[in-house]
């Protein structure tokens, strides 16, 4: 209560309205597999694009595990998939599975010296060219016009190497330092290298052909695919040598950056324990044509090419890599890292169920990757899981496959999905997840996450694996396993919208899907509730804040009535709770739906009429 100790006029803000409840997003999505590159512990990376993901990630190339042939990269392909079908936000948990070497591609200067450049994360794609590009500014020593005797540096800054050439001193490379000049009562420059020089001396002479020259980099990092095309390009520009320097070459590609996202766009390390003007010696040393020479007025370049080498996809994950570990919190990985992850509604793991030689083996394999998927969505609650066939499937095995699990919280797609590999220029077929996932996400933001997302074109899709005819989902569609079909003068399209639940109360995936949405838009439209006083005001307020959304959604045409009292209910009064529940802190509040189902049989009843018959 406010305090009134004077007398005076007292203005107070008050609400007359309930509080909001805002409708979350379903159409995040959440992948977890190999790659050829990018993190493979902590927080997920979020991509946006394709284009995102193959610099964080690696390209579409075929991945390379142990002791096996080449395997496509499922995991690129799907994330493409879902972008090309209308996805928009997809987070990526990579997994890896290290063999005996750690899969790092890495390259010292000299072989075995003292600058090491290593891959930031395992993958062949870490096998890049680093290319490291001298440049010699002009020259940046001057006669101070005040004093004869004083050299001054113009546009250096703290600890910067600089190339010194003097026919009186030591000619190579030095670092600067700033200092104060107490009798000048002004700053000047002291040059550290092979020997101590302080221009406030005057020990350097533009008379003498005395030179100091500012030593930048530029820094390329490129990578290659397998017919040697320079596939991605970064570069940095004006990088220092001296590790003090706020751009020093150990700074901006240090081990730990302190921001995973920033981590996830820098490819590699670089770590010395040189100061800059002994780095610099370093460097030039290992070039060709050895230092730099005496360069004129203008800028002098030379290159260093460095490729790193040794980098490796290790070898096939198992169903513990596609679960995860933690024990770590900050270095999750798999489905343990999405769980830290709110936003995802749409999780899959493309891949899995991939061909292999000896399916007999795989089988189990396959089957616990599945059950994982599941038990993540059910435990997260607010997810469901796009699980996909196995490769080669017919029918009948399909059908074995889909009678193994029951569950609400997930959908099986079959069969899989062709298309034009880009790579190879050969057709190439892919699991369905990556193409579903991107459909859920269109349809959610074209027309909602209530409406079934089924009879929608299937977009990138050559042909499917196998054809499949109305006497095939006949046999399929009772068993919750949505085909995915063609239809002529229509196209390829999603023939299916139901669950792997037994259970005829959720056995459509809008409907799943839908109720995920509702109960986690009001979980967190109603957090303001904990903690309040447990009576009659805040019951009301409750009660109001969930009917105006509840309003909002039949009146957007997402519940069935035509009315509201027909579409829901909400009670929160003593009727809904007990004298123990109030003793023991619980408010209640019970609240019910009339949602809408998918028209999924639709019949038309026609018959003859006679012109004088009355209705």
């Amino acid at each position: 209560m406010p305090e009134y100790l004077a007398p005076g006029v007292y203005i107070e803000e008050v609400s007359f309205r309930s509080k909001l409840i805002e409708g979350v997003s379903t159409s995040t999505a959440g992948f977890v597999g190999p790659a050829r590159y990018g993190p493979v512990g902590g927080m997920p990376i979020l991509v946006t694009s394709f284009a995102e993901f193959e610099r964080i990630f690696g390209t579409r190339e075929q991945l390379a595990f142990k002791d096996e042939d080449p395997s496509d990269n499922f995991l690129a392909h799907a994330v493409q998939a879902f972008f090309l079908n209308g996805g928009r936000r997809v987070y990526i948990a990579r997994i890896f599975k290290a063999d005996s070497n750690a899969g790092v591609a890495s390259a010292q200067i000299p072989d075995n010296g003292d600058f090491k450049l290593e891959a930031r994360f395992p993958g062949a794609a870490g096998n890049i060219r680093v290319a490291i590009t001298f440049r010699l500014s002009k020259n940046v020593l001057q006669d101070d016009p005040d004093d004869a005797a004083v050299r001054v540096l113009r546009g250096v800054t703290a600890n910067d190497v600089v190339y010194l050439t003097s026919t009186t001193h030591a000619t190579g490379f030095y670092y600067a330092e700033r200092v104060f000049d107490d009798a000048a009562n002004r700053t000047s420059w002291i040059l550290h290298g092979a020997e101590i020089l302080d221009l406030r001396d005057g020990v350097i002479s533009l008379s003498g052909g005395d030179r100091v020259q500012i030593l930048t980099l530029t820094v390329e990092a490129l990578s290659f695919d397998s017919d040697g095309i320079v596939v991605h390009r970064d570069t940095w520009d004006a990088v220092a040598l001296h590790p003090d320097h706020r751009r020093a070459i150990t700074r901006l590609f240090a081990r730990d950056l302190g921001s995973p996202s920033q981590e996830a766009t820098i490819p590699f390390i670089a770590e010395t324990d040189l100061d800059g003007p002994d780095l610099a010696e370093l460097l030039t040393n290992a070039l060709a044509v050895g230092s730099p020479p005496n360069a004129a007025d203008g800028i002098d370049q030379q290159s260093l090419q460095v490729t790193l080498r040794g980098g490796g996809d290790g070898m096939r994950p198992e169903p513990d890599d596609y679960v995860g570990q933690e024990d770590d919190p900050d270095q999750k990985t798999g489905l343990k890292a999405l769980e830290d992850i709110p936003d995802v509604s749409i999780v899959a793991a493309p891949g899995y169920s991939a061909p292999v030689p000896d399916y007999a083996t795989a089988k189990n394999n396959i089957q616990a990757v599945m059950n994982a998927l599941i038990a993540h969505c059910e435990s997260m609650r607010y997810r469901i899981a796009v699980l996909d066939s196995v490769a080669g499937h017919a029918v009948a095995d399909v059908r074995e496959y889909r009678a193994q699990v029951d569950s609400t919280y997930a959908a099986l797609y079959y069969p899989w999905v062709r298309i034009l590999d880009p790579i190879t220029d050969a057709e190439l077929d892919l699991p369905p997840s990556g193409f579903i996932a991107g459909i859920y996400a269109r349809n959610d933001v074209e027309k909602g996450v209530h409406k079934a997302p089924a009879n929608e074109v299937v977009l990138g899709a050559l042909r499917f694996e196998i054809p499949l005819n109305r006497g095939h989902q006949d046999v399929l569609n009772p068993e919750g396993i949505n085909a995915l079909r063609y239809f002529e003068g229509r196209g390829y399209r999603v023939w299916g919208a139901r669950t792997i639940s037994s259970d005829p109360e959720w056995k459509y995936v809008n409907l799943r899907r839908y109720f995920a949405f509702l109960e986690r838009s009001i979980d967190r439209g109603t957090q303001w509730a904990v903690f309040e006083p447990n009576g009659e005001a805040l019951w009301g307020n409750v009660r109001r804040t969930v009917e105006d959304f509840l309003f909002n959604e039949w009146k957007s045409g997402h519940l069935l009535g035509t009315k509201p009292e027909e579409a829901y209910f909400v009670k929160c009064d003593r009727t809904t709770m007990t004298q123990n529940d109030l003793d023991n802190g619980r408010m209640v509040c019970l609240i019910g739906v009339a949602p809408l189902r998918p028209a999924e049989f639709v019949v038309f009843r026609i018959g003859q009429w006679t012109a004088d018959r009355r209705v």
